[in-house]
């Protein structure tokens, strides 16, 4: 599958209808005193976010038990996500030779409801490292779907900041073949606005894993509030099927609904726990 030089289709800014779902509930944000332990800490940069409306249907059978959808406007999203992660450490202790390298994931968004209020989560399709170690840790202490593949990626950074027609790029080789996201900035940097799609898609704090008995763990991702580049161009290219399968591949083969590239920062990863039956 190749689609090259797509635009987007809105730049993010939602319908009426999106502002009020984004707006219309109390959402509970990590707090270090969750009391759980810092299991992994780094930093992450410039973070290539494509995203796509998808059928319901097609991710109710991945949702984690104990979670639902979430959706902006009613249509759920799914997102293609490459950014760098930096400093990276596990419990605290940097990992010789892994600690400065590429991700790319599949992503979609579920939100828990809890007496704090609603817990917006994110659960992954597939995630893709160049490190077989990450992978391997995180398979074994969260059951995520790692991959480690051959990747390389590109950043057009002038004095410190990614330039209007800058280029954020992120590949992989996979299969043999070779597969790429890339976006190209339209604007600065700026604040996410207050219910729009873009803080819908960067405004999610949690992390909910199926495991193989069917249980589901969770996890809190602890980052400040980021601000994100407009982005006037995308492309996603390669043999996706391969990957995601035949129904992920086509959805990811139309024209986004929107994209953007946020700045990113330092993160913190909790421990997860599991939830109860």
């Amino acid at each position: 599958m190749s689609a090259r030089g797509r635009p987007v289709q809105d730049d993010s800014v939602p319908s009426a209808g999106a502002k009020r779902a984004v707006r219309g509930a109390a959402y509970a944000r990590p707090m270090e005193s969750t009391g759980r332990q810092r299991f992994l800490t780094g930093r992450w940069e410039h973070l290539a976010m494509i995203n796509f409306a998808c059928p319901a249907g097609l991710l109710e059978p991945l949702v984690p038990s104990g979670t639902e959808l979430d959706a902006p406007d009613g249509t759920p999203r799914v997102s293609l996500v490459g950014f760098l992660f930096r400093d990276t450490r596990v419990l605290g202790v940097p990992v010789p030779f892994h600690r400065d390298f590429e991700e790319v994931n599949l992503r979609f968004y579920v939100r828990r409801h809890t007496d704090d209020g609603d817990r917006r989560g994110v659960v992954f399709i597939r995630e893709l490292v160049p490190r077989r170690a990450i992978a391997m840790i995180a398979r074994r202490v969260y059951q995520e779907r790692y991959l480690a593949v051959p990747m390389d990626h590109r950043i057009d950074v002038v004095d410190g900041a990614i330039p209007t027609g800058g280029v954020v790029e992120y590949g992989w080789r996979f299969a043999g073949a070779q597969h790429r996201i890339r976006c190209v900035v339209g604007a600065p940097a700026a604040e996410v606005e207050p219910g729009s799609e873009a803080e819908f898609i960067t405004e999610h704090y949690w992390g909910y894993a199926s495991q193989r008995d069917g249980g589901t763990v969770e996890y809190a991702v602890e980052h400040p509030r980021w601000r994100v580049h407009a982005v006037a161009e995308t492309l996603v290219e390669g043999d996706l099927a391969a990957l995601y399968g035949r129904e992920f591949a086509d959805l990811l083969a139309r024209p986004p609904v929107s994209a953007f590239v946020a700045t990113g920062s330092a993160i913190v990863v909790r421990s997860g726990r599991r939830l109860p039956a």
